[in-house]
């Protein structure tokens, strides 16, 4: 049987939820003010979009070090877009992988398709609803 995972969240006022991991962790989750909210944390489907960042990003830097990749510092953003109607879902993500540091163009791309295809299981679970785009660059300030 594979791995087990738990959460809760608990409501703190309003639209504020406190959310508890089973591994001790605590992330406030809030509503925008339009919706009643406070704007005092992030948004859960914003953290759909962390939870892929930090996925991918992850994978990418651990398959890098192996990999003896010289990174010196590395971000990943993610854009999510929704579709218009309810329960709007994302329909289109783009994934940005930016890399600084003396890392080879081909063991990067190799590094992110093994995680977008292989390792990440938020990205797996969001490619069934969603059109996922890749690109990355590195130093891409010099």
């Amino acid at each position: 049987m594979g791995q087990t995972s738990a959460v809760s969240v608990t409501l703190n006022q309003e639209m504020q939820f406190v959310a508890q991991t089973s591994s001790g962790h605590q992330v406030i989750l809030d509503a925008a003010e339009q919706f009643g909210g406070e704007n005092a944390g992030p948004q859960p489907m914003q953290v759909l979009l962390v939870s892929l960042a930090g996925c991918t990003g992850m994978d990418v830097i651990s398959i890098l070090r192996k990999m003896r990749q010289e990174v010196e510092s590395y971000q990943v953003r993610v854009t999510g877009r929704r579709a218009e109607e309810h329960p709007k879902i994302y329909t289109h993500i783009d994934v940005e992988h930016i890399v600084t540091g003396q890392v080879d163009e081909k063991r990067l791309a190799h590094a992110i398709y093994l995680s977008h295809t292989k390792y990440c299981p938020v990205m797996a679970m969001l490619q069934a609803t969603a059109k996922i785009e890749t690109r990355y660059s590195i130093n891409p300030d010099q």
